[in-house]
């Protein structure tokens, strides 16, 4: 009987069986929402949009301070630049130059598109938290990999019925984040690459979000420069500078 009880126990271990998730789940979302940021940041980048019916690029700066302050800015193209996204504490404005004006972005729009982009205004400013807004399910796919799978707490503010982030087990470097309707139907897949060093961490360069319905669609941001902990002080986000 024992005999059995242990080849039993090995081939459940070896299966990568889903478990709940304990302390370590909640440090590997947290790794992965914060992966771009520090005590503050600043960080340039371009946006390449690709769709059936156009493609455009466009070059952004971005600010943060902790987890609660971010500013997004178009430098180019010029009929796109200027155009802001601004989160302080519970607040996200938008800012359209063309037109002076600002708009708050209530929460049931986090989950619209930003500027045509296959990205959300979530995606952006990360509003919400994943260790935090959702229960984990803590798997291992073989020796290198661990999967978490993510469903949503009850009264939680999300728009996704599952989200499955894939990372690598000795880092939690982030490789995957797969996500799902509220039927669990796949939606859209973000895949992170070209690893490179900025201001002493390894960081994906690249991440590229493609919708599952429209294989041949995708938007990816690549970053060119990332520095942290970086003069910022919690008044310079703002609608003053939003609109600058």
């Amino acid at each position: 009987m024992k005999k059995i009880l242990l080849i039993l126990s090995l081939l459940i271990s070896c299966s990568g069986a889903a478990t709940a998730a304990g302390p370590e789940a909640k440090e590997i979302l947290d790794h992965v929402d914060d992966l771009f940021r520090g005590q503050s940041s600043y960080a340039t980048m371009t946006m390449q949009v690709v769709t059936r019916h156009y493609s455009r690029q466009m070059s952004m700066e971005a600010w943060s301070r902790g987890k609660d302050y971010s500013l997004f800015r178009i430098t180019a193209p010029a009929k796109e630049k200027g155009t802001a996204t601004l989160k302080a504490a519970n607040n996200i404005w938008n800012y359209l130059p063309k037109v002076n004006r600002v708009i708050k972005i209530p929460s049931s729009m986090m989950g619209g598109s930003w500027m045509g982009s296959h990205f959300t205004n979530d995606d952006l400013v990360k509003e919400s938290r994943m260790a935090e807004d959702y229960h984990v399910t803590f798997k291992e796919q073989g020796k290198d990999i661990i999967e978490l799978s993510l469903t949503p707490k009850s009264g939680a503010a999300v728009v996704w019925g599952k989200v499955v982030v894939t990372v690598r087990q000795a880092d939690w470097m982030p490789l995957k984040i797969d996500y799902y309707d509220e039927d669990l139907d796949q939606t859209r897949s973000m895949v992170f690459s070209d690893i490179r060093d900025f201001a002493n961490r390894r960081l994906p360069a690249r991440l590229k979000m493609t919708p599952t319905d429209k294989p041949d669609e995708y938007t990816e941001i690549i970053y060119h420069e990332l520095n942290f902990d970086v003069d910022l002080a919690e008044d310079f986000f703002s609608l003053r500078t939003l609109k600058k």
